[in-house]
């Protein structure tokens, strides 16, 4: 798991708190239902509203993914492409049914069994490039879901900002009560950009980073199955695949530990 947005979100909301407390001001005067309400139940509404259901079920699907982040990174199955690499070249494309049940992802188990199963390389591609493009779609939605609730935000707390200040008009004739109920007018604002600031573009960007992260691991498994497939030695594989992440990994003749899932 990677802790990063927990850690990130944490440390804005210390950092408010902070700010909160230096100033004197009072953590309650922040914290009133009715502007909140409106600012994070609006924004859920109007979002969902721009969507499909499909989308907002898939945008919440994908929360504990965001949360937890990638799976594993880009450059971690480079050793077990060279270990498939290793196997096909000693005992045959057939053989690499033996490392599905160590593959480290669905998608490096399904290109193996394609192998196996004799797939021509073309279909090959097609199948794990689409797939990928795939995956990108439903990860874009996903972030763009939450990119639109940041859009939303802060305009629906001005919105709920115009509410109360006509609320205050309608009581000029009680001076002693103004400044408070002008204070906490503003509210609906400052809700509005928090939430926009601190949580959706936050989620939005994590996705989009994921999802980027993603997309590289999953090019370098099809490039990598391929080269297996036209037969290329394990240490070609391994420095074409180094080439593409860019980054150099430790040479394993062995299968290398499984990746959590």
């Amino acid at each position: 798991m990677d802790p990063a947005f927990i850690f990130g979100v944490i440390i804005a909301f210390g950092a408010l708190l902070a700010m909160i407390t230096m100033e004197g001001a009072s953590i309650d005067a922040l914290l009133l239902p009715a502007p909140m309400i409106l600012v994070l139940g609006a924004t859920i509404g109007v979002g969902i509203a721009s969507h499909t259901f499909r989308d907002t079920i898939l945008a919440v699907k994908s929360l504990g993914r965001m949360i937890r982040g990638p799976k594993t990174t880009p450059e971690a199955v480079i050793p077990f492409l060279v270990t498939y690499a290793e196997r096909a070249r000693s005992d045959g494309l057939l053989s690499l049914e033996r490392e599905l049940d160590g593959a480290p992802d669905d998608f490096t188990r399904n290109a193996l069994q394609a192998l196996a199963d004799g797939m021509d390389a073309r279909d090959l591609r097609t199948v794990m490039e689409d797939e990928t493009a795939a995956a990108s779609a439903r990860n874009r939605v996903a972030a763009k879901f939450y990119s639109s609730l940041g859009g939303y935000a802060p305009t629906i707390g001005i919105v709920g900002t115009v509410v109360s200040l006509t609320h205050v008009l309608e009581r000029l004739d009680e001076p002693d009560h103004l400044g408070p109920m002008i204070a906490a007018a503003f509210v609906a604002t400052l809700w509005g950009l928090l939430s926009a600031n601190f949580i959706w573009h936050p989620i939005a960007g994590r996705l989009n980073r994921i999802g980027a992260s993603d997309q590289e691991r999953m090019n370098l498994v099809t490039e990598g199955i391929l080269a297996i497939h036209a037969g290329s030695a394990p240490h070609v594989v391994q420095e074409r695949l180094e080439a593409l992440a860019g980054v150099k990994v430790k040479a394993t003749s062995s299968k290398p530990e499984e990746v959590p899932a």
